[in-house]
This record gives structure tokens, sequence and C-alpha cells, in this order.
């Protein structure tokens, strides 16, 4: 098997970028490639797997779920209201530029400004920079989850994005699905620079001969991502040696890699789930709760785990996973076709009606093969189902727009807390806090929304189980959305690229940490 293999001089060794390795080339290929360089852009895990290549969060997750530190060095409450965070020093962005307590304050208030990020720093009250290290966090009540949410804070050069482009635009402009300064260039403190972008065919990532983290194991230098949509023939790039690195791994497949004894296989259990909504401004009989339970009857989820997915998900009838505080335990998939049927008949809608549905197809594993699925299922009911698939570049503008009746969407809980399933994807949309920004459906449910507020201000994890167990219980007898299934998480790569160490429950590889070995 081929590899591309770059040795370093030995001046980038008293750099600490290695530790042992040969500096190397990673050629991976994922399901698609980021649809912009603006970390704020759009809340997505393309994007938030970008900005751990390219930029830096105050603080990660490690694989256990703690927290650790990476821009922040330290961190202490000062009061019930206030956490100050310590910064560290002697960092520089892709620029050259110093990093300091002005370009955390310049991504804080950027990121209230986004209309995806918003409803994440909702709790905060503001930020105030004491000294060039030094900040502390403002909320306006008690918050438990200040550090979960301090992990999509990854700091923008503030100086790189002042002034205005070639076009006369502010260069910190923020716009969805545009084409701003920001969606072109970045200035991060991560381990990557961006070489080379042509999107859909080809991103290369430069190793960052001056990044701060002396201590990373990583020796990788290049990384070139070549986006690949078709399963099959991402796999068979991986086994015929054309690449390195791939994710997803199909269900599929995966008797077939563990069958070649030149690559690896590594999976674990994932918490995001995949969902389906129904839009109750665009669709009249879906601001019925019988129809929408109706829907959720029709829709044999163990079904499609089995066939579809191999087995290689959890069938699903609430958002939150198993460990997560708002997990109820008492709530199980309801596939009953003779159920559905019956609760079409009382609401009136026995002869059915026709929708539009929207899925991407490079997006979810399976993600076209399901909406056909739940198509189908809905045939069984007299729902006539007119059903469009799209690449993830453009599937995310029709998101936007809600452009159909229903639209698949999959989530996963960035800050492994069962509220931020509540705050993107079921709370009454609101523009101004950013809060039901992933809410397609339009669905709106004020006390299950008082709940969530109440949730984010207890303190004790006890009750705040109980608070969020209560909202599963209030979507699920409402039939707010439809739960499918959590997916399953698969990468694979050729033997001696060492990924396990850098891979998590988040998705979001940790690919300056990569090492590979001749």
């Amino acid at each position: 098997m081929k590899k591309s293999v770059s040795l370093l001089a030995g001046a980038i060794l008293s750099l600490g970028l290695m530790t042992g390795a040969n500096a190397a080339t990673l050629k991976m290929a994922y399901d698609a490639d980021p649809v912009s360089l603006d970390p704020h852009e759009q809340l997505s895990g393309g994007t938030l797997q970008l900005s751990h290549m390219t930029f830096d969060p105050l603080v990660r997750w490690d694989k256990k779920l703690g927290f650790e530190p990476r821009l922040a060095e330290k961190w202490e409450r000062v009061d019930d209201l206030t956490m100050r965070i310590h910064l560290r020093k002697g960092v520089k962005f892709h620029s050259g530029n110093t990093f300091t307590a002005k370009d955390v304050e310049f991504t804080f208030n950027r990121l209230r400004e986004s209309a995806d990020f918003k409803g994440v720093f909702a709790p905060f009250s503001g930020l105030n920079v004491i000294d060039d290290y030094t900040v502390e966090l403002k909320t306006e009540k008690p918050f438990p989850l200040i550090l979960n949410n301090l992990t999509y804070l990854f700091p923008m050069d503030s100086k790189f994005y002042s002034g205005t482009d070639a076009n006369g635009e502010p260069k910190d402009k923020l716009v969805k699905h545009g084409n701003s300064f920001a969606s072109r260039q970045l200035s991060g403190t991560g381990p990557y620079t961006v070489g080379y972008r042509q999107q859909g065919v080809k991103v290369e990532f430069d190793r960052n001969d001056n990044y701060w983290d002396t201590k990373s194991p990583g020796n990788v230098d290049k990384i070139v991502l070549t986006p690949i949509k078709e399963a099959p023939t991402r796999v068979a790039a991986l086994l015929s040696g054309d690449v390195d690195f791939i994710a997803p791994v199909p269900p599929t497949d995966h008797k077939r890699i563990k069958s070649n004894d030149k690559v690896d296989l590594v999976a674990m259990g994932g918490t995001r789930i995949i969902t389906f909504q129904m839009n109750q401004e665009r669709v009249e009989a879906f601001k019925d709760a019988r129809v929408r339970q109706a829907v959720n009857y029709a829709i044999n989820q163990q079904g499609i785990v089995k066939k579809i997915m191999r087995g290689f998900a959890t069938p699903a009838a609430q958002m939150s996973p198993w460990g997560y505080l708002g997990h109820n335990d008492a709530l199980k998939p309801r596939y009953d076709l003779k159920k559905a049927k019956q609760l079409m008949k009382e609401a009136g809608y026995e002869d059915g009606f026709t929708v539009t549905m929207m899925a991407p197809n490079n997006r979810y594993v399976n993600d076209e093969k399901i909406a056909q699925a739940v198509a189908s299922m809905l045939a069984k009911i007299k729902i006539k189902v007119d059903l469009k698939t799209l690449p993830k570049a453009q599937y995310w503008g029709e998101f936007d727009a809600r452009a159909a009746d229903m639209m698949m969407i999959g989530w996963h809980a960035d800050t492994e807390d069962s509220n931020n399933f509540f705050e993107f994807l079921t709370a009454c949309p609101d523009t101004d806090s950013g809060l039901g920004q992933y809410n397609s459906g339009n669905y709106c449910n004020p006390e299950a929304d008082k709940l969530m507020v109440q949730a984010n201000t207890e303190t004790s994890p006890k009750k705040r189980a109980q608070i969020m167990q209560k909202i599963e219980q209030m979507l699920y007898d409402d039939a707010a959305f439809v739960p499918l299934h959590w997916q399953n998480l698969a990468w694979a790569a050729r033997k001696g690229v060492n990924i396990e160490p850098v891979l998590n429950v988040m998705n979001f590889p940790y690919l300056g940490d990569l090492v590979i070995e001749e």
C-alpha cells in the first residue's frame, strides 16, 4: 500500500511537533467537506470538525467527557453568577497576531450575533475583560453548564477579521450561505491552516509551524480531505490505498473492512438522534396532535435499524440517549399501524393527504435510504410523500428556509446535555434569542419551554434530571417530532494510522494529535 510520507527538517523537531515519528501526510475522505470556513455560520458537526482542526476551543471534551484545558489554562468560580477564565499565554494565530482576551471578547460577541449559536450563549449576560489574559463570564442566573458551553467558543483572530474586504464589506460579517470574507479566509490558533480549498472537490490543510501545543504527539504535517459522497466508493478508496482514513463507515461495509488485514475499523455507540420534523405552519393537519401521533405510530424504528442500519444504531422514542440526565426509561418506540390508522380517522384524515419531504443524501448514515423507508411507511396511512434528497451543501439552505413539510435533522448535543436538544430542536422558534433555530416543524409548547429554562438554572443534577425527563414525556405525548434512532459511529483507517486515540463520541476527531507510524 502506498504511503505519502515527507520528512521535516530538524528545525521542525525543535518545535515539538513530533515525538519520534516522521511527519506524514494524511489522505482522508469524509462524506462531505465543510460548507464554509466561518466557524459561526452553521452549528453542525462539519463546522465543529473544521473548528477543531483550524481553531482551538477554550476547553474541549476528553474521552471520559471531562474538560481538558486548551486556550483556557484554568478557571474558577468567583460567585454563583461569575466564572473567571485564565487564558494561555504565548499563543499565536495563523496570521502571526498574538492571542489575548480581546480575541475572546470579539468571538463571544460574534457568537451572540450568530443565528445558530446565539441560543448556546443566551444564558450569559456578558463577558468582562480583566486584563490581557483574564476574562470573566457573567450569567443572569446560576447556570450549571458554563464549561459545557465554552466547548463552542473557538477564539477568532480579531485583528485579522477587522476592517473591510476588497468588496468594501466588513471582514467579520456573518452571512449564512453567503460569500463573505470569513467564509473564505480564516486565522485561528489550531494545528492546521487551510492551504487550498475548492468547495466540493478538495481541502488541503497544512501543519501550523507555530502551533502552541508543543506536547501534542501529532506528526501529520499535511491533510488532504476529499469529499466522497457515495459510501461504497469511499470504502473502496480506503481498501485500494487511495486514502488513509474515512468516515463515516456504513454498517453494510463493516464486515468487509474487518476481514481486510490492511485496515482497522473503530466503532462506538453514538448519541446523535436522527429525526423528522413536521411543519405545522405548512401543513394544517400537523397542528393536530393525533395526526402527529399517527405519523409516529406508522414508522417502524426497529425495522429501520434492523434492515437499513444493520443493527448499527439504537431505536429511539425520545431525544436524550441513555446516560443523559433527561433520558426517560419509560418511553419506548410505538410502532402500531392499526393505532396509526385509527388516529388518522379520529382526526378526520382517513383519506390521507400529500406532503413534501426533504432529507440530505450525504450527511447521516444511510440518510437517503431512511427517508425512502419513512415515505413508504407513511403511505400505509395514506400520507403521500413527495421526497427530495440533496447533498449536504445544498440541504442546509433548504432546511433554514423550511422548504418542505417534513425535514430530516440529526442532532448531537455538543454540550452533552439534554437541554441542548430542546433549545435547538423543540423550543418555540425565536429569532432574537436563537431558540428553536433548528426547529423546522415550528413546534411550540410554552410549558415545555418553561421547564427548559428552569433546568438551565437548576444546579442539582437530580432535580435537573427530573425536569428534563418530564420534558421528554411531554414531547412524547404531544408527538412533537418523529424520533428514529441514535446513530452509532464508525471510522476506518489503514494500519499505522492510529485513529483510535483521537476519536470521541462527539465525532470531532482531534486530528492535530494524530500519529501515523512508518
